[in-house]
């Protein structure tokens, strides 16, 4: 990194405020980083991810064998239960 040359002290102090608001929007960018994480690592939200990543086989062709399959299996369970 070049060394930068300063003619007065007010253009250091430019430059270490715009140092210190960059560093201020680092952290708080950091910190809605974080929240986004925790977020992500709650139960409900891996769930939905999850279910979400197989939606396009939920929906696509196999979509409605699945829809088909489904009530014949819940009747066989609730069948099997009441023997």
């Amino acid at each position: 990194m070049r060394t930068k040359k300063y003619s007065s002290y007010a253009q250091i102090d430019r430059e270490l405020e715009i140092l210190k608001i960059e560093r201020e929007l680092s952290l708080q960018k950091l910190h809605f980083e974080i929240q986004d994480v925790k977020e992500n690592l709650e139960p409900k939200n891996i769930v939905r991810g999850i279910i979400g990543s197989y939606t396009p086989i939920i929906l696509g062709p196999y979509g409605k064998i699945i829809g088909l399959v489904i009530p014949f299996i819940k009747n066989w369970i609730f069948k099997k239960r009441g023997r």
